[in-house]
């Protein structure tokens, strides 16, 4: 069986990806077809997540084996064939291809094609630029102006020119706060 694999971003808006793949592949084959697809190196601790309807993780196929301590059954991407996790159409995946960003490729198996076998997997539709793979936290923060602006200490900017004073909240009564009809009320 041949399973066509559509994956699409929610940081890129046109960006659109579909993959065709053996069903006898394994999650490491649709791992390398997705990493030439989007040109990203193979040099993130990547997984992908088998999720239910509402796109919450249920299995976990790691790239490498993790050592886990829970009895739940652990699943490597070279060990484990994508037929025996993923069976039916329009069945969601993700595929975690930043894990320090936690930002994914949302997946779903949009047809199966039985009676059918390909050697290799690949990319039969490309559209958009994918996201960057990796986002560098340190231009993030240069390029925040709460965080930088003026040279002034983030937690002055954060705080206010005053910062924080813990001596604001003595004797308040916190059983009370809910006659307050706003957090000015705090201070007044």
């Amino acid at each position: 069986m041949v399973y066509k694999f559509r994956l699409l971003s929610d940081e890129v808006e046109n960006f659109r990806r579909d993959i065709e793949i053996d069903s006898d592949a394994s999650f490491l084959d649709l791992h390398k077809a997705i990493l030439e697809s989007v040109n990203y190196p193979d040099d993130q601790m990547t997984s992908f997540f088998i999720c239910n309807d509402n796109w919450i993780k249920e299995v976990e196929i790691t790239l490498e084996d993790m050592g886990g301590l829970s009895e739940e059954e652990s699943y490597t991407m070279s060990d484990t064939i994508i037929g025996d996790l993923v069976e039916e159409e329009k069945q969601h995946l993700m595929y975690v291809f930043d894990p320090l960003g936690d930002r994914v490729f949302f997946m779903e198996l949009s047809k199966i094609e039985f009676g059918k076998d390909i050697d290799a997997a690949r990319c039969t539709k490309s559209i958009g630029d994918a996201p960057v793979q990796v986002l560098d936290f340190d231009e993030l923060m240069s390029k925040n102006p709460v965080a930088t602006s003026g040279g002034e200490d983030y937690e002055d900017d954060f705080y206010g020119s005053d910062g924080y004073n813990d001596e604001d909240l003595d004797g308040l009564d916190l059983d009370n706060i809910s006659d307050m009809s706003s957090i000015d009320d705090l201070y007044s």
